[in-house]
């Protein structure tokens, strides 16, 4: 059976990618990965004494986080598609391209919001990264609202 990474973000555009994927989980009868990276700092916050670490933020969000893949694990294995999902943090284009190695993948799914120009400059694109450092066939499905 063949594997599919889809990596997700909780945006709009997740489901968008979820109906995407289940449906060419079907055509190529594949099994669907989902991951999700969260940011290394969540809980620190910087204030007038400098950075302060509350643990508290950071249990509060993986597991709202955790919480969300499980509800689109389950969207997915509702539609007849074997999936299942992992949360890592760390730098999200290696994690994903890391991850998507040792499952031996064989797509990632991965959406674009039609942004480009400045905003690449300044801000980057994470399926600009992982298209161009991906060695796995990388599908991107247009997310941006028309």
């Amino acid at each position: 059976m063949k594997k599919i990474i889809l990596p997700v973000d909780f945006s709009d555009s997740s489901d968008k990618l979820v109906d995407f994927a289940v449906g060419f989980a079907k055509d190529v009868n594949a099994e669907i990965a989902l991951i999700h990276v969260a940011a290394t700092d969540i809980g620190f916050v910087i204030g007038d004494i400098g950075f302060q670490y509350f643990p508290e933020v950071e249990e509060n969000e993986i597991k709202f986080e955790l919480k969300e893949l499980n509800k689109l694990e389950q969207r997915v294995i509702s539609q007849g598609v074997n999936c299942s999902h992992i949360l890592k943090q760390g730098i999200a284009g290696d994690t994903i391209l890391e991850f998507a190695e040792e499952k031996d993948a064989d797509y990632i799914v991965v959406g674009s919001h039609g942004r480009s120009g400045v905003y690449d400059v300044f801000i980057g694109s994470l399926t600009k990264e992982i298209t161009r450092k991906s060695k796995i066939p990388v599908l991107v499905v247009p997310c941006h609202d028309e």
